[in-house]
């Protein structure tokens, strides 16, 4: 893979992954600075003190590789797809969806997972199991819903913090209504329990940060537009058929966690 595709590819990895290790719940300390020089171009010299070894390429993959979470997923979908974990296509496929998903049989999804997180506290390997067998696929969306411990807390009767996690955690999309400064309306479904079944309640507009150190994260951006969303962040912007990808790989594993 060539130079350009390493940096496009880091640079979408960056972006989707700097909203979490912003909050401190995923990635090595120090993360964020370098996270958002990638993918925003900020004064990482200067201004976020990123230096050394870390902003090269070869350093970068070095701080990918320690998001426990995302980079298990980048290496199997690269080695069904015979790229790179940081191809933008492999990136792409983990955060919003693609074509390569379902080339993960389960014979080889099961065992990666037990292998990569088994020894994960809170993981419900009886519904872990039941998933893969049902056909889930190697999706963050899939991350969220099975190998984390909220869909546990929520049918235990736990519905606030355990909702909301939920519904941040994953890659939300929505059309931007209006542009703040920093900040931007947008407009999307939320996820929505019933006591019995998670699924897309109605649409309602949020207020998110659509810059970062006062770096906008989606160039022009305007009402109208599409975006991923990752907790309070804005990712990116989103085209017709990404949306339709991440709509579809989101639902597909609402749907197995509802009849699991």
């Amino acid at each position: 893979m060539g130079q350009e595709q390493v940096a496009e590819g880091a640079e979408l990895f960056a972006r989707y992954a700097y909203p979490p290790s912003a909050l401190g719940y995923c990635g090595p300390d120090g993360a964020p600075p370098l996270l958002a020089s990638r993918a925003w171009g900020t004064d990482a010299e200067s201004h976020l003190g990123v230096r050394g070894a870390a902003g090269t390429d070869e350093g970068f993959r070095g701080v990918a590789q320690a998001f426990a979470g995302a980079w298990p997923y980048l290496e199997l979908l690269a080695g069904v797809l015979g790229a790179d974990p940081l191809d933008p296509a492999v990136v792409e496929t983990y955060w919003i969806g693609g074509p390569g998903l379902d080339r993960v049989e389960a014979s080889t999804f099961g065992p990666f997972l037990a292998e990569r997180f088994g020894a994960q506290p809170g993981v419900d390997w009886p519904l872990v199991r039941a998933l893969v067998a049902a056909g889930a696929v190697p999706h963050h969306s899939f991350h969220v819903l099975a190998i984390y411990p909220w869909l546990g807390l929520l049918r235990a009767g736990h519905e606030g913090r355990p909702l909301e996690v939920l519904d941040r955690c994953r890659i939300r999309w929505g059309r931007v209504i209006r542009i703040d400064g920093d900040d931007a309306l947008v407009r999307g479904r939320p996820l929505a329990w019933d006591g019995r079944s998670l699924g897309l309640g109605e649409p309602r507009e949020e207020r998110v940060d659509a810059a970062i150190e006062g770096h906008t994260t989606v160039a022009g951006l305007a009402p109208g537009d599409r975006v991923a969303m990752h907790w309070h962040w804005i990712c990116g912007r989103l085209g017709q058929e990404q949306v339709v990808r991440l709509r579809a790989a989101t639902a597909w594993h609402l749907g197995l966690v509802n009849a699991s």
